[in-house]
This record gives C-alpha cells, structure tokens and sequence, in this order.
C-alpha cells in the first residue's frame, strides 16, 4: 500500500477483540477448538475420499476440494489470529503478512463460493438427471469445473488485492478487525474510494449473489423432483441421494449462513456497519462453517462411514501382521 507513514515497514496493529480482554480469552479456547476440529475433519474426509475406491465419485471429488479450501482458508486467518489474541500488547501484524493474507484468503473464499455452486449442480444432475447423470458429469468435466473454481478465485483476488494495496492509507496503522479484509482496509483509506467500492459490488454479486442463487434454484428442480416421485422407495432412494450432499435442507441453510456472512461484509457501504458486529460475523465463514461442512456432509452418510471403518480394520490388521 503507499502509506504515507511507512507502514509498509511497520505494518499493521490488529486489534481483534483486545478491547475485550475477557471475551478474548474465552473466544481463543473457543476458535483453536474449532480450528483443531476444521484439520481434523476435512483432513479425514480428503483421505478417506482418496483412499476408498466406492468414493471415487464426482460427489466426493467436490467433497475433497471443499475440505481442502476449507483447511487453507482457516489456516490462512485462525493461526494469525490466535498468535494475535495471545498477545496482551503489541498485537502487531507485518505489512507483508497483512498482503499476503488479504490474497489468500480472499482468493480461496471465492473459490469456495464457486465451489458449493458447482456442487449443487453435481447434486441437481444426479437426483433430476440420474440416467445422463454419468455422461454428465465425466471426469474431465469435474476436473474442468473444480479448476475453474480455484482459478477464478486466485485471479480475481489478485485483481482485487492490487486494486486494494495501492490505496493510501490515513495516518494510523490500526486494523479494527480479525484479519486483513478488503472491506476493512478500504475503510483506512484516505482518499476517494468509490471505484474499489463499485469494483468490490461487482466482484460480490458475481462470487455470492449468483452462486448462491444457482445453489437456491438447484435445491428447488431437486425439491420439484422428489416430490414428484410417487413411490416410498424411489422418494426414499432419491432423499438418500440428497442428504449425501446437503442433508438435505439442513446443509442448505448451513450454506446460505455462509453467503449470508460474508455478503454482510461486503455488500454494504465500506464506511457502514459496526466494527465489533464485522468481527462476530468473519468468525462465522472464517472458523465456524468450516468445521460443519465435513459434518453436515457425511452425518448419516453410510458410504464414509462405511469407508472409514474399512481403512482403520485395514490399518489395524496391516499393524497386528508387523
């Protein structure tokens, strides 16, 4: 960023929660919790995924990604936000750092945007279109679809990130915030910012609005579609399918918490909003949906969990045999 006051060189004080010291404590315990059980989760479901060769499917392809951008993107906000609410002074972030994490997280945020739509499409072919289901979504297909939701999120951070850095910021080094947030930093600035704002609407109806309404539309062909289904075994076999994914309605709502969030955060004005209620609110798409997508994504799920009771007997054999 041009800083008028250097504070390339001496970056960024994060204050987080620091003017609610007892809060603060409670929430660390809180955050690392979920933090452990993000890792713990997703990583159990990238290998199972991997590993078990009845879940070579698109459905846990998506999965697998999913919990990857989930573990990155945690890992891109909570270790620096733990190291920073364990401070009681100096709770200092350097201007590389600030960069660097603006970058990752805003770009593997979008990629998850992309992602949850494109898996609502995955589930939308498989319950509407079970005969071309198939055809449909082939390999290279899903591999075309998973790339263009990393891609376009790497890009387009980088599109945004530039725009934001080059701001000229107002003197203090403060960042009122969890973590470095384009809507956060567009606030320090001590010029005219109505072009990153404009800018920064289109990117937020383009990676929320529109996924979200596509994921919206989806559930509803789904819904349309189960409820034609007259017979009790094919409703039940056609839910089964559902729940695989969303389980059904419940995953959904997880899903719009997580739209809803962060389209509270950056679909109103940059000089709006209050701080302290910004900061509960990154939490929710920061730390919490994280861990309640590896949840929500097998809860009753007889495949993984069929799956995983298979590697730890294999394991546990392979071991008692050396």
């Amino acid at each position: 960023m041009e800083e008028s006051n250097n504070s390339s060189e001496k970056g960024f004080l994060l204050l987080g929660f620091a003017d609610e010291p007892q809060l603060e404590r409670i929430l660390f315990v809180i955050i690392l919790l979920f933090y452990i059980l993000n890792i713990l989760g997703n990583t159990a479901i990238i290998l199972v995924s991997c590993l078990a060769t009845k879940l070579h499917t698109p459905m846990y392809f998506f999965l697998s990604n999913l919990s990857c951008v989930d573990i990155c993107f945690a890992t891109s906000v909570v270790p620096q936000l733990l190291v920073t609410m364990s401070k009681k002074k100096k709770k200092n972030m350097s201007y590389s750092g600030c960069v660097t994490q603006l970058y990752v997280a805003m770009g593997l945020g979008s990629s998850e945007c992309i992602l949850l739509a494109v898996m609502a499409y995955d589930r939308y072919a498989a319950v509407c279109r079970p005969l071309q289901y198939t055809t449909i979504m082939h390999p290279q297909f899903c591999a075309s679809l998973a790339s263009i939701a990393w891609l376009s999120g790497l890009i387009t951070s980088l599109i945004q990130c530039s725009l934001t850095v080059q701001l000229p910021l107002c003197g203090h080094r403060k960042l009122d915030h969890i973590f470095c947030e384009v809507p956060v930093l567009i606030k320090l600035a001590c010029v005219d910012t109505t072009f990153n704002e404009v800018e920064l609407f289109v990117v937020s109806v383009i990676f929320l609005i529109v996924p979200v309404s596509l994921i919206l539309v989806s559930y509803g062909f789904i819904t349309k579609a189960v409820l034609r289904i007259k017979s009790a075994v094919g409703c039940q076999k056609a839910f089964g399918t559902c729940s695989s994914h969303l389980i059904l309605y419940f995953q959904l709502f997880v899903v719009i918490i997580f739209y809803g969030t962060i389209i509270f955060m950056y679909l109103q004005p940059a000089k709006s909003g209050s701080k302290k209620q910004g900061k509960f609110v990154s939490l929710f798409y920061t730390t919490v949906t994280p861990v309640l997508n590896p949840i929500i994504y097998t809860l009753r799920n007889k495949d993984v969990k069929g799956s995983l009771r298979t590697l730890v007997i294999r394991n546990v054999l392979v071991s008692e045999n050396i």
